[in-house]
């Protein structure tokens, strides 16, 4: 049986776990050709062997309403797409090859110049060069200029991102800046691993230049790359563990770092909360950790200092990690409290500027 050669573009899709509108199914040859890296999906290819071997013509179709394109659609799985006839497959021909050659050395081009970025980013360290640039090329390259929105607050997820170059900013309801991410930074993912709605915005804050991935083509590449799911993985417990902190709550087993919330106010939550248990810091020359029972302070120690000394110096770090741990042992729990607790961070505070105003005065 002899098939004929023909491009076929999808012109709609309703939850297809493969295509997306836009992409090409080519035939040449008796052979199958999808876009690259894209799987293979045995019901497309029902749907497919059924038009190639009709015997109609595929250029048009004759309706009451005139010449219309000739239209198909496969439905076999959960999802559904619908895909038209395009033209005859005409890659055979020299120019054709050299037209396809052409547009994807461009586009390897693109790649190119952002592939230090990527390379660069903890999330692809895992993938070899070859398989950074096969992830690369599944996706799309958008500008946009400043004060663009980029994400709306309340939309359902479809798209990851990733920051080549110029800044992007995350914006709450009432105009405050959460954060900026700049060239290598990403965003986007949260709403495609857990399902939810966005939150908050995106915004460009200069003219910027993205690589987006679809949440089908991000889908894919987390089954391809396993990998890669342990990252975000990660990702997801480190943004609720930030969200939680946020809204000024902390509990246990979370962890973090002193430059994303300082001394204080990690201590200030316990204190509020009336928890118990231990906060233990690494730093990188000694290690420390403050015992809480019921939100007050029973216990200290940082390198050689201890108690009262040892809570003063923690107060000041600005530079390390630290871990809550709920719970405290019957012993411990029976340690005196050594004063109370806004007191000491008042006399720890106060101990800091003074000793800041000693500095200014031996510099004069």
């Amino acid at each position: 049986m002899e098939f004929r050669n023909a491009v076929f573009v999808v012109t709609e899709e309703c939850s297809c776990p493969l295509y997306n509108v836009g992409e090409e199914f080519a035939i040449q040859n008796s052979s199958l050709h999808i876009d690259r890296d894209k799987p293979v999906c045995l019901f497309l290819m029902r749907e497919l062997l059924k038009v190639l071997t009709e015997t109609k013509p595929l250029e048009q179709r004759i309706t009451r309403q005139g010449v219309q394109k000739a239209k198909f659609e496969c439905g076999g799985c959960t999802g559904l797409i619908r895909f038209e006839y395009k033209k005859e497959k005409a890659y055979s021909t020299l120019q054709m090859n050299l037209l396809r050659a052409a547009e994807q050395r461009a586009k390897q081009q693109i790649i190119a110049q952002f592939f230090n970025i990527l390379r660069e980013m903890e999330l692809f360290e895992p993938l070899s060069d070859f398989d950074l640039q096969d992830l690369a090329l599944l996706m799309k390259m958008k500008s946009f200029p400043p004060s663009k929105i980029i994400i709306e607050e309340g939309e359902r997820g479809t798209t990851f991102y990733v920051v080549l170059s110029g800044k992007v900013a995350v914006v709450r309801k009432d105009s405050e800046i959460i954060a900026e991410i700049g060239p290598g930074g990403m965003f986007g993912e949260m709403s495609l691993l857990s399902g939810e709605l966005t939150y908050p915005s995106v915004y460009s804050r200069t003219a910027c230049q993205l690589a987006v991935l679809n949440a089908k083509d991000f889908k894919h590449v987390l089954a391809k790359y396993p990998i890669l799911q342990i990252f975000f993985y990660r990702v997801l417990v480190n943004r609720a563990q930030e969200n939680t902190l946020r809204q000024g709550k902390i509990s246990s087993g979370m962890s973090g770092e002193l430059t994303e919330i300082n001394p204080v106010e990690l201590f200030q939550m316990i204190n509020s909360g009336g928890k118990s248990g231990r906060v233990t810091f690494t730093f990188n020359e000694s290690d420390g950790e403050a015992l809480f029972n019921e939100g007050e302070l029973v216990g200290c120690r940082y390198g050689s200092l201890k108690d009262k000394d040892a809570f003063f110096s923690l107060l000041v770090q600005q530079n390390g990690r630290f871990t809550y741990t709920k719970g405290l042992t019957e012993e411990e729990k029976e340690y005196p409290v050594l004063g109370g607790f806004m007191g000491l961070v008042m006399e720890g505070l106060q101990r800091i500027d003074e000793r800041e105003d000693s500095g200014d005065d031996d510099e004069e």
